[in-house]
């Protein structure tokens, strides 16, 4: 009799054991976190964090401002944000969100020092004041309409826990407490990071009892993983292994837009570049991308279905402006640039360069998948309307360090050059504003604008957009511009780079802009 019960409660366990495997999410991310500080900026770190820690303002899959730990917010005046705060908010100790905690997460990112922080998101945060428990008052510098915008990339703390912590003390120490439906497990460097549902979450409890997120760069073993089903979700499956996961009955392939477009940069203000040159191969006396006609051939001349469904391999949308469709300040009807190169080549003639001219074109070729491809495409493209194209494929570090590098006189050291950008808060003004405003350090205007345009007229479009506290105005403007950058071609927007995940068959998941995997948007299907 006591062996029987003894092999009844060995059975007891294993079923409940294996109850609780299913229900852990396994995760394969690409990249690995490097630190657990929520107020330091890496995407992997964030991805993992936002499941513990949330923000006041949170963003949908198409990165537009929703309400989270704030239920509302409305400017009392120009340089005035007042906020309710929700009631049923509890921090995983037990203890209740408050508008201090709010308050303290606010000032300490503002604070926080280094090359990667959110303290441009409060740059313009004068002060905080919690007038109740559920009230903040923030007070900024200057109008700010797009600060409620900017907290979503701020974690709210809890201020007794997280006073004086270090990365040290989140990494499932005493500051490692948010209000999110997951608690910390245990981060391992190089290796996994884990989650256990909370019991303080106020909403429904999650499916997930455990939440397992695993490191695997390779994209072979990540995607081999997979087939095996050692996972059961991995984030950025590479466009040639897409026929693997397709061809597997139990496994899916779930596609979306991302953040991220790729582009063509072009030193349009520069009097002479190093990297145009004659038929002599001395440089040209003159810059031939300043002339708009010159620009406008490039835009002309480059095939952009043709990259974006062969040698993108169709995980990438072809396009003309910034913002990809569903982001703030996309342009629904803006047509693409015409792919015509007998209008390239005319237009060159008119420019004064009826026999082309000879241009050194740089680009990434660690960057994405198929940058480098994509970069001997359009050289070949643009060869075929006059513009002879050598191009120079680069490490990632190599090209920034590059692109960021002025010759002796002045000019740019990359004349022409194809990188992806995406602004992490997927609102196209702010990508307009790093990638062509007049470049401003005091104001964190042009952080990436590598051919140091500057436009007055365009300047002043983006000021308008800055001063707009109506979003639906606020928008049109924004689209304004991007119309004015397809028209005068500062830069010339290749295509969106796609977003690819591979899951079981089984699962529901919800494809993010910014390429998050979040285990709250994945589910078993009904």
């Amino acid at each position: 009799m006591p062996r029987l019960r003894l092999s009844l409660l060995a059975a007891g366990l294993l079923v409940a054991a294996a109850g609780a495997e299913a229900q852990t999410l396994r995760i394969a991310f690409k990249a690995s976190m490097d630190g657990t500080d929520p107020h330091q900026t890496f995407t992997p770190n964030r991805n993992a964090q936002l499941h513990v820690w949330e923000t006041l303002v949170t963003q949908d899959a198409t990165l537009r401002p929703r309400p989270l730990l704030a239920e509302s917010w409305r400017a009392v005046d120009p340089v005035t944000w007042e906020f309710k705060l929700r009631r049923d908010a509890i921090f995983h100790d037990g203890s209740p969100f408050t508008s201090a905690d709010a308050a303290f997460s606010i000032l300490r990112a503002r604070a926080a020092t280094g090359p990667r922080t959110y303290a441009a998101a409060v740059r313009n945060v004068a002060g905080v004041e919690t007038p109740d428990a559920h009230t903040l008052i923030v007070r900024t510098t200057v109008p700010t309409p797009l600060q409620p915008d900017f907290l979503a990339a701020i974690a709210i703390l809890n201020a007794r826990a997280a006073e004086g912590a270090v990365d040290a003390d989140f990494n499932g120490g005493r500051a490692a407490i948010g209000t999110g439906p997951y608690r910390w497990g245990r981060w391992t460097p190089q290796q996994d990071v884990t989650f256990e549902r909370s019991p303080n979450w106020r909403g429904a409890p999650e499916p997930w009892a455990r939440v397992q997120i695993r490191f695997v760069p390779n994209d072979s073993a990540r995607v081999a993983g997979l087939l095996a089903g050692d996972v059961d979700v991995i984030d950025n499956v590479p466009t040639g292994l897409h026929q693997r996961v397709r061809e597997n009955a139990n496994l899916q392939l779930v596609n979306g837009y991302s953040v991220f477009t790729h582009y063509f940069y072009l030193d349009a203000m520069s009097a002479q570049i190093p990297n145009a040159t004659g038929a002599d191969g001395q440089p040209l006396p003159s810059n031939p991308l300043r002339d708009l006609r010159v620009r406008r051939a490039i835009n002309h001349a480059i095939n952009r279905v043709a990259l974006a469904d062969r040698v993108m391999e169709g995980s990438a949308t072809a396009t003309g402006q910034i913002a990809a469709p569903g982001l703030i300040g996309h342009v629904p009807n803006l047509a693409l640039p015409e792919f015509n190169p007998a209008r390239a080549r005319a237009l060159l003639a008119e420019a004064g360069y009826p026999n082309g001219f000879t241009l050194t074109v740089h680009c990434t070729q660690d960057r994405f998948a198929g940058d480098a491809r994509t970069c001997q495409a359009i050289g070949q493209m643009l060869t075929a309307v006059g513009i002879r194209t050598v191009v120079e494929a680069l490490p990632m570090p190599i090209y920034l360090r590059r692109s960021a590098t002025l010759t002796p006189g002045g000019a740019p050291e990359l004349s022409a050059h194809l990188a992806m950008f995406g602004s992490s808060s997927g609102i196209a003004s702010e990508g307009l504003t790093a990638l062509l405003r007049t470049p401003n350090a005091a104001r964190a205007h042009g952080g990436w604008n590598r051919t140091r345009f500057s436009n007055a007229e365009f300047d002043a479009m983006l000021d308008r957009v800055d001063s707009e506290f109506d979003p639906e105005t606020r928008e049109r403007l924004t689209q304004e511009a991007i119309r004015w950058v397809a028209d005068n071609v500062p830069l010339a927007p290749v295509f969106h780079v796609g977003a690819s995940w591979g899951a079981k068959r089984g699962l529901v998941m919800t494809p993010r802009a910014d390429q998050y995997t979040m285990a709250t948007e994945i589910r078993p299907a009904p």
